[in-house]
């Protein structure tokens, strides 16, 4: 890590970063840990919840598609958001409010009386998630000193890591015990002990050069295009190409049209399209699109294949999926690695190709299937795929922009990737021909599980070719450029507008010294030094649900002229 940046890991009050060798470090370490594992397990264990759930209520599969995407709903879209609401209000403020949000709307999902009043508060835990998911790191990034701050994330990414890998056992273990409404209240008492905690021991920190207004129209026209859509792909199976589909399904395509039009013309948007003017960018998440959408998939069906078609329990169906996090818990950093050394085309190629074999071999997954010989195969080939894939993808992601939009980049991959997951659970029940009550019948759920399983491996061979075809392999390389005399003395002037632009913009990402003066001899267009990039800092992945945010190590210089775009934009 470099030196201290002006503003970063400053608190009010004293004025200097804080070290993780006092007790203010652990325990900011400490409370982001335990809030953001909050939401980390709140997106593997309600989907071992979801058969119990189904049969308390009377609810049919619909219902449980709704219990999960009410959540994603509201978090996809409102992400990004969160994180401008941390940069200008106070992070641990933005962190806390959430955090407690988080915890009552888990209460009431404990204790809702019917399905109607657990998906309403499901939208609101993802509020919630919205809140304090871009504020556990990002309090992380401004609080803790720079030269302590790489240790830090690696334990904030550890423990967040072995929080999502046990998700699945933990949430089985509460359904087959106490029950599924312990799935959410085990979040109030986790609550009670990170406030009281952030409240007295981590500092307050915002981000001075945050202005404007907050883009509340394209945060909300967002969540309605996915909103409208999910709903017109889980009523179809029902309702079929009635007006109750069809309208919901033109005006959900409208809104995003809309959307689009919105943060194009915006002055400050919560999604600048011009980060899209990446092509390296763009085409890491078209490979994230296709890659969370089968994981999605593929987690939200394969839970209830094991409870209703292989007859386990929950706590034996949430250990049974325990090789895939685990996997990805042990190997990411080493993938990460392998990953700089060789390039993320290959490790963007062939993940998902792993994972496309494993869920193909999932289909084994049926009456009568034993573990050792059907089921753990298939999900170590997948957690193989995940390992080889996840990393890289977010190393590509943050050095496919500038240094100042890392922080959006990353939200923004986030972001998309849960939309995915969002698409996938609505459409997959609908394309492999899953009646409503079909998680109730094991052959009928079986049949259905097998003509899905190909889908999402077929999206994943989509994914596959899109990253043969479109990741550079030396995308993870510094950069070097030769300017024009005009380029390197229009440089200087360049740096205020763009420092500006990103204080303005989502993200955790600390505030930065000014760009150098341009040294006498670049006006006479001498060759630049290498560009510095972007890395990620998060060693640890367990992305079921999405890639981490993760801002990047930002404490190297910024390019001295920030305008310039790379050769493929």
């Amino acid at each position: 890590m470099g030196g201290a940046t002006p503003g970063a890991g400053r608190a009010p009050g004293n004025g200097e970063p804080v070290r993780l060798s006092v007790p203010a470090g652990r325990w900011l370490v400490f409370t982001t840990v335990l809030g953001s594992a909050m939401a980390l397990l709140d997106s593997t264990v309600v989907n071992v919840a979801l058969p119990r759930i189904g049969l308390d209520l009377g609810a049919d599969l619909p219902v449980l598609q709704w219990t999960v995407n009410a959540y994603m709903l509201t978090l996809a879209g409102l992400i990004l958001l969160g994180g401008a609401l941390g940069d200008r209000f106070g992070r641990r403020r933005v962190f806390v409010i959430g955090v407690v949000w988080f915890s009552l709307a888990s209460l009431v999902c404990g204790l809702a009386p019917n399905a109607g009043v657990l998906i309403a508060a499901r939208a609101l835990q993802g509020i919630g998630g919205a809140l304090l998911t871009p504020g556990s790191l990002a309090l992380i990034q401004s609080v803790i000193h720079p030269d302590d701050r790489a240790r830090a994330i690696g334990l904030w990414s550890g423990f967040g890591g072995i929080g999502a890998a046990i998700g699945p056992f933990l949430g089985g273990w509460l359904v087959d015990g106490p029950g599924w409404r312990w799935v959410f209240f085990i979040n109030v008492p986790l609550a009670a002990v990170c406030v009281p905690v952030a409240l007295r021991h981590v500092p307050e920190t915002s981000n001075p050069g945050a202005h404007g207004r907050f883009d509340v129209l394209g945060a909300l026209l967002g969540a309605a295009t996915l909103g409208l859509i999910t709903y017109a792909l889980i009523a179809a199976p029902q309702k079929g190409a009635s007006p109750a589909v069809v309208v919901p399904a033109v005006a959900g395509l409208a809104m995003g049209v809309v959307f689009v039009a919105v943060e194009r013309r915006r002055r400050e948007p919560m999604l600048p399209l011009s980060i899209f003017s990446s092509r390296q960018f763009s085409a890491v998440n078209a490979v994230t699109l296709c890659v969370y959408a089968a994981f999605g998939g593929f987690f939200f069906l394969s839970v209830l294949d094991l409870q209703v078609v292989v007859g386990y329990s929950a706590l034996a169906a949430g250990t049974a999926l325990l090789p895939t996090t685990t996997l990805m818990l042990l190997l990411s950093a080493r993938s990460g690695e392998l990953g700089k050394r060789i390039g993320p085309r290959i490790p963007l190629t062939v993940g998902p190709l792993l994972c496309a074999a494993g869920m193909l071999l999932m289909t084994r997954a049926g009456v009568g299937a034993v573990y050792w010989r059907d089921i753990l195969p298939a999900l170590l080939v997948l957690g193989m795929g995940m390992v080889v894939v996840v990393a890289p993808l977010t190393a590509t992601v943050l050095a496919s922009v500038d240094v100042a939009r890392a922080g959006l980049a990353s939200g923004v991959n986030n972001a998309a990737a849960r939309a995915a997951g969002l698409i996938a659970v609505a459409a997959l029940p609908l394309l492999a021909g899953m009646g409503p009550e079909a998680y109730r019948s094991a052959d009928a759920f079986g049949d259905t599980f097998r003509r899905a399983m190909p889908i999402c491996a077929g999206v994943l061979v989509v994914g596959a070719v899109l990253a043969w075809r479109t990741v550079r392999s030396d995308a993870l390389e510094p950069v070097r450029l030769e300017p024009t005399g005009l380029e390197a003395g229009a440089g200087a002037g360049a740096g205020a507008g763009v420092g500006a632009e990103a204080g303005a913009e989502v993200g955790p990402a600390p505030e930065r010294a000014e760009p150098a003066a341009v040294p006498a001899e670049r006006a006479e267009g001498a060759v630049r030094p290498e560009r510095l990039l972007c890395r990620p800092e998060c060693a640890y992945h367990c992305g079921v649900a999405a890639p981490p945010l993760d801002p990047g190590d930002l404490s190297a210089p910024p390019p001295l002229d920030p305008d310039e775009r790379r050769s493929d934009t």
